[in-house]
């Protein structure tokens, strides 16, 4: 039987996923890691305990299953993106943590640049905005801040990647540093429009090229582990960014398909085709996957907390246990919540960019009780998907469905108020791990495992389908109610 092994690094764990030939999960493996919160706004993670956990969860589901190398055709990679790690090539160690991609501490460098007028070049060719979310201005602080480290790079003696390249490098001992494109489209140093990393945007951004990884395509051979690693060697056939992932993994492969995934963040994603559409509503422009030479783009919205608010209901206010309670308090309570929860942790993502927000519960009377602000909860998921969604139509791309997925996706009552307040049909599909999949399809795809893009799309299946029943009016009040909390919270700094 032909196993295909996704190696799924995430914000908060690591995880590895076998599949076999015909998509079906077999094994997982999940192995959390810590989070560092050295200043308000930061957030960081140690390289080293990334790549450790990768590596045992790996090692643990071969041995559950009792595989062996030869057995596993390819191994894909999908990743947290835009987190950023420089080491030493000589090494392999890290010069600084990594720094995560929901850090805010360039918020001053963004508007410095942008004060300088350089944004709408980097918007021009890297389809990005000017915000601390992507890894160029991450890059640059380590190399300000960190002593010695420029130097070093301009002697070529460091090496940058997202986590991707970080794992590629570790799990090759050194012998490949590249990257795929997805992953250096979020960088805010590759032109999307030339498939090229950009001198001028280096030159913005102050980052020698000598950091910087081969850019090769999605489904690509990005070389062989080392052999005593896992018992022999493994070709790595495919890399993907996490959200990118997830939308080869649903097989979003014609122009106008999106899917939309809840983990710690939302990340709605939209296939444009051959087309890079510019966004006039503060939506993403980036690469969806690029195979053959050939590059497929999307429009993203980016939201920051997502499961992350549960997280936050969970283990900051100890108001659930576990995550599994809140359908029935969302259940109890109901759509007609009059409680608002803005979950402006780290700023608002898209379409707001306001890295100066900050959380706030609105609404609150005698009344409230736990259920309803665990509700409000989940509802500022749909709510913020909402905003992604208004957005890509004013942008003139209507959505017609949206397929779903991430660990939220079990929760019945948020996939029917998704619905409802979207007031369009939501898909889930039988295997939600897609963003696994979806790097298991791109090495499945580099190893002859799949011939074409028809055989991985005949195997997706839907679980379930929501149709959307809220009467309009009901829609249009929650939804207000939702803007207007989101402007108090804006106006509020």
């Amino acid at each position: 039987m032909t196993r295909l092994l996704a190696i799924d690094q995430g914000t908060t764990s690591s995880r590895a996923i076998l599949f076999d030939g015909e998509g079906r999960l077999q094994r997982v493996a999940q192995q959390e890691f810590r989070q560092f919160y050295p200043r308000d706004g930061w957030v960081e993670h140690d390289p080293a305990e990334i790549w450790e956990s990768t590596r045992q969860v790996c090692l643990e589901v071969l041995h559950q299953e009792g595989l062996s190398a030869r057995e596993v055709a390819g191994i894909g990679i999908t990743n947290q993106r835009e987190t950023t790690v420089i080491w030493d090539r000589a090494t392999g160690e890290a010069v600084y943590p990594a720094i995560v991609w929901q850090d805010r501490r360039t918020t001053p460098l963004c508007e410095k640049l942008r004060n300088d007028g350089l944004e709408p070049r980097v918007v021009e060719k890297t389809g990005l905005i000017m915000d601390p979310y992507f890894s160029a201005t991450k890059i640059a602080w380590i190399l300000e801040h960190v002593d010695g480290v420029r130097e070093r790079a301009e002697r070529g003696e460091l090496a940058f990647g997202t986590i991707d390249s970080w794992l590629l490098w570790k799990l090759t001992n050194g012998r490949v540093h590249a990257t795929d494109a997805t992953n250096a489209s979020r960088t805010a140093l590759f032109n999307i429009h030339t498939q090229q990393w950009d001198d001028e945007l280096l030159s913005i951004f102050r980052v020698p090229a000598s950091l910087l990884p081969e850019v090769r395509d999605s489904a690509s051979d990005f070389g062989r582990t080392e052999a005593d690693l896992f018992g022999g060697p493994i070709s790595v056939g495919g890399i993907a960014g996490d959200q990118q992932a997830a939308l080869f993994g649903q097989t979003c492969f014609e122009k106008g398909m999106a899917k939309s995934t809840y983990g710690t963040g939302c990340f709605l994603m939209l296939n444009t085709g051959e087309e890079a559409i510019r966004s006039e509503n503060r939506l993403l422009t980036t690469v969806a996957y690029r195979l053959g030479g050939r590059t497929t783009y999307a429009m993203e919205g980016s939201i920051f907390v997502a499961g992350a608010a549960v997280q936050w209901l969970r283990d900051g206010l100890g108001l659930i246990k576990h995550a599994g309670e809140t359908e029935a308090m969302a259940h109890s309570v109901g759509v007609d919540n009059p409680v608002y929860l803005v979950p402006a942790f780290t700023g608002l993502g898209a379409p707001y960019w306001d890295p100066h927000a900050r959380g706030a519960i609105l609404g609150l009377t005698r009344d409230t009780g736990i259920a309803d602000i665990v509700t409000a909860g989940l509802q500022s998921v749909c709510y913020q998907t909402k905003d992604l969604v208004r957005a890509i139509q004013n942008d003139g791309a209507p959505l017609k469905e949206l397929r779903v997925d991430g660990g939220m996706v079990v929760n019945d009552w948020l996939m029917q108020f998704l619905a409802d307040i979207l007031n369009v049909a939501v898909d889930r599909p039988a295997i939600t791990e897609t963003t696994a999949l979806g790097a298991a399809c791109l090495a499945g795809l580099q190893t002859g495992v799949y011939d074409n893009l028809d055989q991985i799309r005949e195997r997706w299946q839907v679980d379930q389908r929501f149709e959307p029943e809220m009467a309009p009016a009901v829609r249009e009040k929650a939804y207000q109610g939702w803007l207007d909390a989101v402007e108090k919270v804006t106006r509020s700094r």
